[in-house]
């Protein structure tokens, strides 16, 4: 039978073709994704300013906490972790430690700036000039050397500039002052000729000193596992789909050949064995090349991510063979199962009624099928209801895909009654051609659903994609707008001090925004400074007072307290940003946490814990124009601080935006595979006296209402979708779906339908209808 399978290939192109690209493109998405995932995994970073180290102490950059089992479990810090620099002297003494170097590194007026006894880590060498002596002397890389600095003479320029930032030293003492951290260092560099083992901090050396450079890296990479694993898992499922629709409607067009298979005396295993060997063919051209342009597919989201921010420049794309081995081979399981499931009643049936299928519809659905699509209905209201109590991003999200996909393969397993259902409506359009269209519709409801599938696939994966990312953005900006009582914003750097000062101004409240761990879980927080804090800022407080708001004290939003069953009075342990213990106190549960964060701290407690302390101020009273004149100050109203707030959702489409690609191309391959195996059927129409034209707007008239069908489907399962995660996330049950995009996704779908058939169907309709009569025979 595979050598039979090899011959049938050659006679059903368009069958065989469509089925080969959905392949493909599920083997580049999926390759695409585990290049993701495994760059999240084994991506290093190489170091830059620690390469002239063999070895970098530092602080362990994870907050670990030992569970009941007796396992550690690790998070990543979300600031840098400082050591004692009393370690340093310890080393020293060392016996084989030839070289001691520590550093302090920190942001200043958009350099990173360090001490010069910390040069040698990369090294650092002078061009021209000298090293700095005095407090008021910096110097600066290469490739600032034409650069002044306030309230700094530039003495020199190194020969060197690092690819990835901006450097600037200051003398040992003045870098330790800016840094404000007394006792305290970055790192140390270290030149042993023996093995070191350190108390207090961590030993890191080959890429593992590139993690410690560039902590942002290895916030990255925790994207990467996060987005590659759920994209990934979502790509797979949204594949499979696909590519069984797409059997599917394969084994639809060949009812007759496969019985007259049967009628010649092949046995049903004989034609399972035929399609699945069809089936392994495709897989096994389809999936290497796939892979191969997934890996390309990789490289081109990794470009996007690094434009984007979401990704160093310097953190490698890890590409190995992994991933496209594990595309191809999942690829050719997908396409031998879906084969054989679509092809397992028409292979079952016996000779005399398998030609009876040719020419009649089956009645119903096989029991099969029926019941795994009611299974499907129990496991998408189960889902609906616990993305509803799902009140985290991480969690919510790959639940929220999830439960399109599984009330989308509830509409694709129950496509044809659902089609019956529609085609039995008292509807249809004027004339002719609404006769012909309904006729073909009732006629070919097996056809229907299977083009209904892809359709709905897309819309509702493109609704859910694009309106949870705008319920979320909605949210915080209305809560922002009603919360932040502030004039005026000033920008990251300004002084609040200084703004103060400023004539009108009657408060000015300093923000800064971090996040800190509680049980390894991550909340956001903002720090602020609580004088005047009524004046700027209202947070919406439903219990307690922010009155007496002191250095140890907190404020909670209602959703982070049911998270951590917290209630007024209580203390709350915490990890700080860098890894430092703290304890407050609950004073204050406000409603507004979408748009000012989890937890709201004092700016004391916090400020000395991140990497960059300069935050923005809220300004209350005052004059625009005298406000920017502070020195290197951006003045923001109230509208556009709201809009600044909002959530960056560009790495969300970019990801996502994949997999509607992917459904798109679906609905291609669906529909032009549809239409093209109608090629008799258009002929004998035109034979009978129906005129091209007639038969265009009849083809036209069903995708029409395929589209609208699938249009109300995708819409419903969006919807139901979309209300679970608002009420989850946002506490109301109503999302934000901008009409003018939801319009723009419809008249999408739509015109991507019409033009899917409205090509094959335009060279099936060139030859004369006799030519083409005999041309399909």
């Amino acid at each position: 039978m595979i050598s039979f399978a090899l011959k049938t290939l050659r006679h059903r192109k368009a069958g065989f073709a469509g089925a080969f690209v959905a392949l493909l493109c599920a083997a580049a998405l999926v390759t695409a994704c585990g290049m993701l995932l495994e760059t999240g995994l084994r991506g290093g970073v190489m170091p830059e300013r620690y390469a002239g180290a063999p070895m970098i102490v530092a602080g362990d950059q994870y907050v670990r906490q030992a569970k009941e089992s007796g396992k550690q479990k690790a998070k990543l810090l979300s600031e840098r972790r400082w050591i004692p620099s009393s370690i340093a002297e310890r080393i020293a003494r060392t016996p084989g430690v030839t070289k001691v170097v520590t550093e302090v590194s920190f942001p200043y007026a958009g350099f990173t700036a360090h001490g010069w006894e910390s040069a040698a880590l990369t090294p650092f060498k002078l061009a021209e000039g000298r090293a700095p002596r005095a407090a008021d002397e910096v110097v600066v890389d290469a490739r600032h050397a034409d650069r002044q600095i306030p309230g700094y003479r530039v003495v020199g320029v190194t020969e060197q500039a690092l690819p990835s930032q901006d450097t600037i030293f200051f003398t040992t003492g003045e870098a330790r002052r800016l840094a404000g951290r007394d006792g305290l260092v970055t790192a140390i560099g270290v030149w042993p000729r023996v093995d070191v083992t350190v108390q207090g901090a961590v030993v890191y050396t080959g890429d593992e000193r590139g993690a410690v450079e560039f902590p942002d890296a290895e916030n990255s990479r925790v994207m990467l596992i996060s987005l590659g694993g759920a994209l990934g898992g979502t790509s797979l499922l949204v594949a499979i789909l696909v590519v069984v629709g797409t059997f599917a409607l394969s084994m639809q067009q060949r009812r007759r050949e496969i019985a007259m298979l049967r009628a010649v005396g092949a046995t049903p295993r004989q034609a399972r064995k035929l399609i699945g060997g069809e089936a392994l063919l495709i897989g096994l051209v389809a999936g290497p090349l796939g892979a191969g342009a997934g890996i390309l597919l990789g490289l081109w989201l990794r470009t996007r991510f690094v434009a984007l921010g979401a990704m160093p420049a310097n953190l490698r794309l890890v590409v190995s063979p992994f991933p496209a081995i594990v595309a191809a081979v999942t690829t050719l399981v997908a396409a031998w199962v879906a084969a054989r499931v679509s092809a397992r009643r028409t292979a079952r049936i016996r000779p005399v009624e398998a030609l009876g299928e040719t020419a009649l519809s089956a009645g119903g659905l096989p029991p099969v099928r029926l019941i795994a699509g009611l299974i499907a209905l129990a496991g998408g209201v189960a889902l609906t209801i616990v993305l509803s109590s799902l009140s985290t991003e991480a969690a919510s999200s790959p639940v929220t895909m999830l439960t399109a996909l599984v009330w989308t393969t509830a509409v694709a397993l129950l496509g044809p009654s659902i089609a019956r259902a529609a085609t039995a409506l008292p509807l249809r359009a004027p004339g002719v051609v609404g006769y012909l269209a309904r006729k073909s519709l009732r006629a070919g409801t097996g056809r229907l659903a299977s083009v209904i599938t892809p359709l709905t696939l897309m819309t509702a994966m493109t609704c859910t994609i694009l309106f949870v990312q705008t319920t979320m953005g909605h949210a915080a900006r209305s809560e922002l707008n009603a919360g932040v009582r502030a004039d005026y914003v000033l920008g990251p750097g300004a002084s609040a001090d200084a703004a103060r000062k400023v004539p009108g101004v009657r408060t000015a409240t300093e923000v800064l925004r971090t996040s800190v761990r509680i049980d390894l879980e991550k909340y956001a927080v903002q720090a602020v400074t609580p004088d005047g804090l009524g004046r700027t800022m209202d947070l919406g407080v439903v219990a307690g007072s922010l009155d007496g708001f002191g250095d140890m004290s907190a404020a909670i939003s209602r959703t982070a307290a049911e998270r951590l069953d917290a209630g007024l009075g209580d203390q709350v342990r915490l990890v700080l940003g860098d890894g430092t213990p703290a304890t407050v106190r609950i004073a204050a549960i406000y409603a507004r946490g979408l748009g000012f964060g989890d937890l709201t701290l004092s700016y004391r407690l916090v400020a000395g814990h991140v990497d960059d302390p300069r935050g923005t101020v809220l300004v209350a009273g005052g004059d625009r124009e005298a406000l920017g004149r502070l020195p290197g100050v951006t003045v923001l109203d109230q509208a556009q601080a709201a809009e600044a707030g909002t959530p960056n959702a560009a790495v969300t489409y970019v990801a996502m935006g994949l997999i509607i690609a992917f459904c798109a191309i679906a609905v291609v391959n669906t529909l032009a595979m549809s239409t093209l195996a109608r090629s008799r059927e258009l002929a004998l129409l035109r034979v009978v006296g129906t005129t091209r034209r007639q038969v265009a707007r009849m083809l036209r008239t069903e995708t029409l209402t395929a589209t609208v069908l699938a249009v109300v489907a995708g819409t419903a399962i969006s919807l139901v979708t979309l209300v679970a995660f608002s009420k989850g996330m946002t506490g109301s049950a109503l999302p934000y779906a901008p009409p003018v995009t939801y319009l723009a996704v419809v008249v999408a779908v739509a015109g991507l339908a019409l033009t899917a058939t409205a090509i094959p169907a335009r060279f099936l309709l060139r030859p004369r209808p006799a030519d083409a009569l005999g041309a399909r025979e």
